[in-house]
């Protein structure tokens, strides 16, 4: 598990009034406490420096500077924010053009460069006693930290014993598991506390319930939805339309914005189970999230919709819940059919299967399962990107869309290893922590076993293990869910009252 740094204690006295220096402090697994106030002088300082030489170059790059230096200042003094601002903002802003707001990166990237970096410099700063930090990993993290290798390590050098260029595009696909591993040990190592955890759930509720509103007037083609997304986000015009389209709102991906809406249909599970307050609004946004789902107009999304409610009865051990959420759905149906009903014209065509299925399986064995079982490549993989050049598509590339073909293309046996040894760990520690886990931990498990299961049986048609705001979604919920280690008095408590975090350690999985 993660470690972070306990607090200071107060310095003792001896038995003449001489002052005994404490013990040094360790990294033990506690929480990031807060810095006294002079140590935010370092980063306020220089910030404020670069702001000062940035107004040279325009007002609104100083202004720019301005908000990431009020932004690093709370991260510094409230590490917690960290964790409630990429799952705050992350699903509002990720389908925003990278380069659009800002030079290379979307606008969430920033942000969890942003607070990582200032998490990363707060910890360097704590280093000053000279002591090192004792980090310990479980089999969730070290899952993490294999799927991250075996996807950017192995391939490359496989490449490199072939004599293979490698392009830019294979080193940014490289870099994928290794950004969702850091969004992880971000929200790992800020996170402590029961009420922390409980905020960070709400918050991901609240963002997806305006997700999911966007979906389905996206799809109704109402209120210019559509217009507004197509000018502000990565968001194809032909997804929406009177006649009835995929919603893809602010996530750009109709099949990522339906996973998201299923993450947070189980997080919603959790808290009706769970807590007996705002039961009406619990309500509300599990039906949107149905609706939300739905809207997506992809097979995928109904397929994962009914693999999650099944989950759900079953980690909660509530199968009543599918009399709720049946209701639900056929109520959701008949307000997206147009939607659906477009999607279903599909199996009208000549061979009973829709255009995008046969398109899917052709690109398959055109394009990528000949390369890949060809010279035994499946071994260690063909290379990190996940897309082939064809001038002949309108986009210039086709994708894999298999997640299974997309492991063994950009890792071969190692990274399908990888994956299947992460699909146990994690959906054991969801399991664990929704069954014996107290408090909102316990919402976090629910939420972290429905997401992998999900997960797993949706990578039969697309990679949705790196799909972007739902991918984000569920490895900050992985997190969340990881077991605490004991605090001490007056370091936070659970909300049922007489409990401590290390009664929820459940496991090390």
């Amino acid at each position: 598990m993660i470690s972070t740094f306990l607090p200071r204690p107060a310095p003792a006295r001896g038995s003449e009034g001489s002052t005994v220096s404490p013990p040094a402090r360790q990294w033990d697994g506690r929480r990031l406490s807060s810095l006294p106030s002079r140590w935010l002088l370092a980063p306020a300082f220089l910030a404020a420096v670069g702001v000062g030489a940035l107004t040279a170059l325009g007002p609104l790059k100083a202004l720019l500077a301005l908000l990431a230096l009020t932004v690093m200042v709370c991260v510094w003094k409230w590490p917690v924010l960290a964790a409630y601002l990429i799952i705050g903002l992350t699903p509002l802003t990720v389908g925003i053009s990278r380069g659009a707001v800002l030079p290379l990166v979307r606008p969430n990237e920033a942000v969890d460069l942003l607070v990582g970096g200032t998490l990363a410099l707060r910890g360097i700063v704590r280093l000053r006693t000279g002591q090192m930090p004792s980090i310990r990993f479980d089999r969730v993290e070290l899952s993490l930290l294999l799927m991250a290798v075996t996807s950017s390590v192995v391939p490359l050098l496989w490449m490199l014993v072939r004599q293979e260029q490698i392009s830019s595009a294979d080193i940014l696909y490289a870099l994928v598991l290794w950004k969702f591993l850091g969004l992880y040990v971000i929200v790992r190592v800020s996170v402590s506390t029961d009420q922390q955890i409980l905020r960070c759930l709400r918050l991901s509720v609240a963002a997806a319930s305006v997700v999911a509103l966007l979906a389905i007037l996206q799809s109704l083609d109402l209120l210019g939805v559509p217009r507004f997304l197509n000018d502000y986000y990565a968001y194809s015009a032909d997804l929406g339309g009177p006649a009835g389209g995929r919603a893809s709102s602010t996530l750009g991906l109709p099949a990522a914005t339906a996973d998201l809406m299923i993450y947070n249909l189980a997080i919603v599970s959790g808290l009706w189970i769970r807590y007996r307050r705002h039961r009406l609004l619990l309500s509300a946004a599990a039906a949107l999230f149905v609706f939300g789902a739905l809207a997506a107009g992809e097979f995928s999304s109904a397929i994962g919709l009914v693999v999650g409610l099944i989950c759900i009865a079953a980690v909660t051990n509530s199968p009543r819940l599918l009399t709720v959420f049946v209701p639900a759905g056929l109520i959701g149906s008949v307000l997206v059919w147009p939607v659906i009903s477009k999607r279903l014209s599909g199996f009208q065509s000549p061979y009973g299967l829709p255009p995008s299925w046969l398109g899917r399986l052709n690109n398959l064995r055109t394009y990528f399962w000949p390369k890949l079982f060809s010279d035994w490549n499946f071994l260690l993989g063909v290379r990190p990107a996940a897309r082939i050049a064809v001038p002949s598509q309108i986009t210039g590339y086709v994708w894999i869309e298999s997640g299974y073909t997309w492991l063994l293309w950009g890792g071969g046996i190692p990274l399908l290893a990888s994956f299947i040894f992460f699909v146990v760990v994690t959906s054991r520690r969801g399991w664990l922590a929704a069954r014996y886990g107290l408090g909102a931990a316990s919402v976090a498990g629910t939420a972290t076993f429905v997401a992998v299961c999900v997960v797993t049986v949706l990578m039969t048609f697309d990679p949705h293990l790196t799909y972007r705001g739902a991918a984000d979604a569920m490895f900050g919920l992985i997190a969340l869910a990881a077991p605490r280690r004991p605090l001490q008095s007056g370091q936070g408590a659970l909300s049922e009252p007489g409990t401590t975090l290390g009664e929820v350690r459940y496991g090390s999985g």
